[in-house]
């Protein structure tokens, strides 16, 4: 069985990272390009984060883009609860041009299943 992302979960690799990909790239950030960016609200942050992830609340993100020190192919994988949310700024992400956008499948919540069970889920 492959419990790599969350059972069911029609996986896009042109628009999502798995949450083992995403943590491997993460622990190794200083060797690669790649930026984790946590698009959930501040409430949700005070619930579980990631450290070292940027957070820019997803109704912020297009006034705040510029902020993003990365090139047009960084690998950038966009964080929420769910995954949800993170397609929909995976996809915006890539149509300004920021090929290596990807949403984290499963969001924190599989990350908290997958990587590290301190991570409340919620």
């Amino acid at each position: 069985m492959n419990d790599v992302n969350p059972p069911g979960w029609a996986f896009q690799p042109t628009l999502e990272i798995s949450v083992p990909d995403t943590a491997s790239l993460h622990e190794d950030s200083g060797d690669t390009d790649f930026l984790l960016i946590d698009i959930r609200e501040a409430h949700e942050l005070e619930i579980s984060s990631i450290d070292g992830a940027v957070h820019i609340p997803m109704g912020e993100l297009a006034s705040r883009i510029n902020e993003l020190e990365v090139d047009e192919d960084t690998i950038i994988a966009v964080l929420c609860r769910t995954g949800r949310r993170s397609l929909d700024v995976a996809v915006y992400l890539q149509e300004q041009g920021l090929t290596g956008a990807r949403s984290v499948a499963g969001g924190i919540n599989w990350w908290s299943l997958k990587i590290d069970p301190t991570i409340k889920r919620y």
